[in-house]
């Protein structure tokens, strides 16, 4: 019918657009052979009226054309008009924004190490266009809740909130379906959310952790303006052939909709689905199709497409902008002419960013944009949306300094709070009673030890890496291609990102303390090679010495050599011998020795049994403590004092030091850090490290009382 009505519009605008031309003609002619046949008439006078009748039929031409432009209008209207939903999708943009503090939530299930990296890839992208207050929803696994809930407590984005919903609350419901996606019961866990997220929310988007948004979330919420009756789950349509059981021979797919749809991203109005009763729903189908399916292949996929098979008025279609999906046996490149086409990419392969598509290069790149970009720029404050309390409260510390003071940049730094990424990857680890974790720290330039330290200790280690976002994803691929750290799950990497110009030691430190699940810990550093049988030995002298119901710290006595090539000792004698030829040196034997001087080397050289050591001034052993000690106080940042601080504070607690006569730790050469050389080229760099030591001494004072005066006569 609209063919046949474009046809007779074209035939009358044609007619209409004869008659001037014809009639143009007629009178140029008709004066031309007036001119010809000698009758005097002026010429000037026919090429005055041979213009005008030019001019006429110009703006009668423009008239037509004008009316061919509205009718054309009016047909691609029509057109669009005419998709299986009724809608119009290029009037979708027309719809009012949303108001600037209309707060939009967002569903993502988070399970597991992997996800948690994955997930932030995903944050990282809506944050960077988002123009509204967030609240994420995570259905998450108790190893996921402890890392999300430190990252966004740490990370302290404004006007973003989130909330955990524990997926073993969430399993009965699902884990009675047969599943062979390789995401597990976890994939399933969308089909429960008009029951899962709070009764009170209407609306939420559900997006995967594989999903990377390219525009601003707020207009994928406005869509919800245009669903009509009970339309109550956005999809975009599958843009594979999975659904149409084509792929393979024999291949049987779940009933779909045409060709499915894919549920990487999902508008679900809750309050529709509950009047429904869709937890009833779904399972009454996905029971009768089970009986002859047997399994899910596509976890939740399949049970949606085919709910959606028997219920399509359900089901609004979202343009496919919204869900480019580069798996490898998808047509998305039919989806998408050019950059500002794209809206959400969803790398819905198990092969992620390996996958197949002639446009993968852009994508990757748009991808690795967010993956490396500084999470710290995304902390900017909205539109005078009401602050967080957090917020308020770093503002008002912050507020309380003067950047009069030579030490501003000391006292600022210790207010920052890190964002932090604990357990980065894939850490499995079953406490035991009297056992031993390593707890250190470092930057990107001692990366290389971790492999030297893994092979030297084989127990738990919890150590804080502080690193950039795209250091950490260079960490990242050395760990992945290192087959001793990925033979090792005992190992809690704990991301802590750069932010200022100190190096936070002991911020990095307590971190590391924080997540240690033994009941003693061994405080090193990362330049320190443990000797071999070392921790066999600690978890023995730990028992052995009572340290779990006295205060004793067990001293691990240093050594240091200068050579780059050591052939590592492989007993005390060995060690003795090589200082005796000079190949090693007790710690900082010339340039600090206070530090080390009350381990007593003399006597340690032939004692066969521990023996107590009394603290002196600037005394900074490697010690073996149990778990709940103080923390390492945050003022000290970069070099120095960050562990005679720490030291005296045990000292101050009546922590008795006692050096074990088998036990030894060797510090591996390397060009000075960037901290040091501050240290001795700053003047006010010294000046300011000798005031903090002054009010860390007042403080301890005050905090211990008559017992810590003597602290307050050390320079």
């Amino acid at each position: 019918m609209l063919v046949r009505l474009r046809k007779k519009v074209l035939a009358i605008l044609l007619a209409a657009g004869a008659l001037p031309v014809t009639y143009m003609l007629y009178y140029i002619f008709t004066d031309a052979d007036t001119f010809t046949n000698g009758d005097g008439i002026d010429v000037s006078r026919l090429e005055t009226r041979l213009i005008q009748r030019m001019r006429d039929t110009d703006q009668t031409q423009n008239q037509l054309l004008r009316l061919q432009m509205t009718l054309a209008a009016a047909n691609d209207s029509a057109g669009l008009s005419g998709n299986p939903n009724g809608t119009k999708i290029k009037c979708l943009n027309a719809e009012p924004d949303v108001p600037k503090c209309e707060v939009i939530h967002i569903a993502i299930v988070c399970a597991g190490h992997n996800s948690t990296r994955d997930v932030v890839t995903l944050i990282k992208s809506v944050l960077f266009y988002r123009r509204n207050p967030l609240h994420f929803h995570f259905i998450s696994d108790s190893i996921a809740e402890l890392i999300l809930t430190t990252l966004f407590k740490t990370w302290n984005v404004a006007e973003v909130q989130m909330s955990i919903y524990p997926a073993d609350r969430i399993k009965p419901d699902i884990t009675w379906i047969p599943n062979r996606h390789y995401s597990g019961v976890y994939g399933l866990m969308k089909l429960t959310l008009p029951k899962t997220l709070p009764a009170d929310l209407e609306k939420v988007i559900v997006l995967d952790t594989d999903v990377t948004f390219a525009t601003d979330i707020a207009e994928l919420w406005k869509i919800f303006r245009v669903l009509k009756g009970k339309q109550a789950i956005g999809l975009v349509e599958n843009q594979s052939d999975w659904y149409l059981g084509k792929l393979w021979k024999n291949h049987q797919p779940w009933p779909a909709l045409g060709r499915g749809f894919n549920t990487g991203v999902i508008l679900l109005d809750l309050k529709m689905l509950r009047e429904l009763s869709w937890m009833q729903m779904w399972r009454l189908i996905a029971e009768k199709e089970l009986m002859s399916m047997l399994s899910v292949s596509l976890a939740d996929q399949d049970i949606f497409n085919t709910v959606l098979k028997q219920h399509p008025y359900l089901v609004y279609r979202l343009p496919c902008q919204w869900n480019v999906q580069l798996s490898d046996n998808t047509r998305s490149d039919q989806c998408y002419s050019e950059a500002s086409d794209l809206k959400i990419i969803h790398w819905n392969s198990p092969m992620k960013l390996k996958v197949k598509n002639k446009h993968v290069e852009f994508f990757r790149n748009m991808y690795l944009t967010f993956l490396e970009y500084d999470g710290n720029l995304l902390r900017r404050e909205l539109f005078g949306c009401s602050s967080s309390e957090d917020t308020a409260h770093g503002q008002d510390l912050l507020g309380e300094l003067t950047e009069d003071d030579d030490c501003y940049d000391f006292r600022r730094e210790r207010e920052l709070v890190h964002r932090t990424h604990l357990y980065y990857m894939d850490y499995h680890y079953e406490p035991e009673a009297d056992d031993v974790t390593l707890v250190a720290q470092l930057s990107m330039d001692r990366l290389q030890m971790l492999e030297m330290i893994c092979r030297h200790w084989e127990g738990p280690i919890s150590i804080a890496l502080y690193m950039s976002d795209a250091e950490a994803q260079q960490f990242l691929r050395y760990a992945l291609g290192s087959e001793t750290l990925m033979s090792r799950k005992n190992i809690g990497y704990h991301i802590v990102y750069r932010d200022g110009q100190f190096y936070p030691v002991n911020y990095l430190r307590n971190v590391a303390l924080q997540q240690v699940r033994t009941p003693y810990i061994f405080l090193s550093d990362i330049d320190f090679l443990p000797m071999f049988g070392l921790y066999e030995y600690l978890k023995k002298a730990a028992t052995m010495m009572d340290i779990d119901t006295e205060k004793k710290a067990l001293v691990v006595p240093a050594f240091e050599t200068q050579r780059y090539r050591l052939q590592f000792p492989k007993s005390k004698a060995e060690l003795l011998s090589m200082l005796d030829m000079g190949t090693l040196f007790t710690f900082r034997y010339h340039v600090w020795p206070k530090g080390h001087a009350p381990t007593n080397f003399a006597k340690w050289r032939t004692a066969t049994t521990p023996y107590p050591v009394s603290w002196e001034l600037d005394f900074e052993p490697y010690v073996v403590v149990r778990r709940d000690i103080p923390a390492f106080d945050q003022r000290f940042m970069g070099f120095g004092w960050n562990k005679v601080s720490h030291i005296m504070e045990l000292d101050a607690q009546g922590f008795e030091f006692v050096v074990l006569p088998n036990a030894f730790i060797i510090h591996m050469p390397h060009a000075p850090s960037f901290d040091i050389a501050k240290f001795r080229s700053s003047s006010n760099y010294r000046k300011c490290l000798k005031i903090l030591k002054g009010e860390f001494q007042r403080d301890l004072s005050k905090k211990y009382g008559i017992k810590a005066l003597k602290y307050l006569s050390v320079e």
